[in-house]
């Protein structure tokens, strides 16, 4: 237990105020002890004093002395029909240092009087006055020592205070694993969550789920995770926006240049009767098409925003079905492409379906394409088996194929947008938008292998809980 924490002051405040609670108990209970003690002498004595009474004076002597020994005091005196009687006596070691009336004391008066009995440094000899018991006469007065009714008192006081320091500490104990469950262990969970989500902002699997029943500390949960899924959005969007302005330059002089082919082919076909006309419309047609695609998927890159992915149970293997299903339709006529897979049936992902499915489709449908374009029979084989990854439990999600592997250029910077696209014609953006998806899920996306024999992506997700 770190001694500045919240924890350990909220602890040391608790013991802190159940003393003073305490103290404040004290001094009553020693006054009430005090006062107890001395009406039991009275009583006692007046017992003594009747059963001399009832003696008629035969009771003297030796058995007088056990009379009073017993009671606690040296004399007793009764006052009945307006006559004060000195009714059992025995001599006294030293002078009367003071005298208590009992009969009508106040209870501030009763609890000075016991804390200047116990701060007193030497026994006394006192005189006590009060009322006698059942009606046995109109007072009773008695004289005793005070060395035992000190002894008491301490011997008392020392029980009260382990008492209370025994109330105080399991009291503080309770109330510390109180404040550890209900307060710190939540406030922990946000430090935790803050914490791992400073370290990739843009994982949506680390944005803070709330799930206190605290209901203030379910607010702060709340509000907590709502400003991390604005700011992974904000992250993304200032993510596409730095790329898309950084390809500004190289896009408008791409687009010159295309622009400008097609306003001479353009030119040339208002001005000339030429035959070759009808050779030139194609290139024209080519050339403005690639324009318009540029045009569009850079537009479409620099608006789109990502939704963070809606996270379920999700079989692998029916996934990696549709996505095969999907890829077959598509294949070109007279294409020989095969795909193989191995993905456990028992397989299981807490991930967006929809997200997951668009990754490995483009992925596919990568190795699909560069296949085709050899002419030649290829395979593609999808392999996914458990995985850990920075002591992190998952699924490995192998894409190979025996394509013609990927060009030099876009080796080096396969997963940036606007960097040049694996096949001909492509503007960058799959990959990147694949690897983004997959960074939202808190996973990743590598490059493995790309040469002569094929490329192969690894692709691994955290299995979630």
């Amino acid at each position: 237990m770190v001694v500045n924490s919240l924890s350990a002051r909220f602890l040391w405040l608790v013991v802190i105020f159940v003393m003073l609670a305490e103290v404040l108990i004290f001094v009553p209970s020693v006054s009430r002890f005090r006062e107890e003690y001395l009406l039991a002498r009275l009583e006692r004595a007046q017992i003594a004093s009747l059963a001399l009474l009832a003696s008629d004076g035969s009771i003297a002597g030796e058995l007088a002395g056990e009379l009073l020994e017993n009671a606690g005091v040296y004399n007793v005196v009764l006052r009945r029909d307006e006559v004060r009687e000195l009714i059992l006596s025995s001599p006294l070691p030293g002078q009367i240092a003071q005298t208590y009336d009992l009969r009508e004391v106040g209870a501030f008066q009763l609890m000075r009087d016991a804390l200047a009995e116990m701060r007193q440094p030497e026994a006394r000899i006192i005189r006590v006055i009060g009322d006698p018991v059942r009606q046995g006469g109109l007072l009773i007065e008695i004289t005793l020592d005070t060395a035992n009714l000190q002894a008491e008192i301490w011997e008392y006081g020392r029980r009260i205070l382990m008492l209370s320091l025994l109330i105080s500490g399991v009291t503080a104990l309770l109330l510390y694993l109180s404040i550890q469950a209900f307060v710190v262990a939540p406030t922990q969970r946000v430090i935790r969550s803050m914490s791992a989500y400073a370290q990739a902002p843009e994982d949506v699997s680390r944005i803070i789920i709330p799930q206190s029943r605290i209901h203030e500390i379910r607010e702060a949960e709340e509000a907590l995770n709502q400003m991390q899924t604005e700011l992974t959005g904000l992250l993304r969007q200032k993510d596409r926006l730095a790329q898309l302005g950084g390809s500004v330059a190289r896009i408008s002089h791409d687009l010159r240049n295309m622009l400008t082919t097609a306003s001479m082919l353009a030119d040339r076909m208002e001005m000339s009767k030429d035959p070759s006309v009808q050779r030139a419309a194609p290139k024209l047609v080519g050339s403005l098409s690639r324009a318009i695609n540029l045009c569009e998927s850079t537009l479409t890159f620099g608006k789109a925003e990502e939704p963070p992915p809606k996270l379920a149970r999700v079989a692998l293997a029916q996934l990696v079905e549709d996505v095969i299903e999907s890829e077959k339709l598509a294949l070109a006529e007279g294409a020989d492409v095969t795909i193989l897979k191995d993905v456990p049936t028992s397989l299981m992902l807490k991930a967006d379906g929809e997200q997951l499915f668009r990754v490995l489709d483009n992925l596919v449908r990568n190795a699909r394409q560069a296949i085709e374009a050899t002419g030649k029979p290829g395979v593609i084989e999808i392999l996914a088996k458990p995985a850990q990854q920075d002591d992190r439990a998952g699924v490995a999600i192998r894409i190979g194929d025996t394509g013609p592997g990927l060009p030099a250029k876009a080796r080096a910077h396969l997963f940036e947008a606007f960097q040049g696209g694996v096949r001909k014609g492509g503007v960058g953006l799959g990959l990147a938008i694949a690897a983004e998806l997959v960074r939202g899920h808190g996973g990743r996306l590598d490059l493995v292998r790309s040469d002569a024999e094929g490329t192969e992506f690894r692709l691994w997700l955290p299995e979630g809980d």
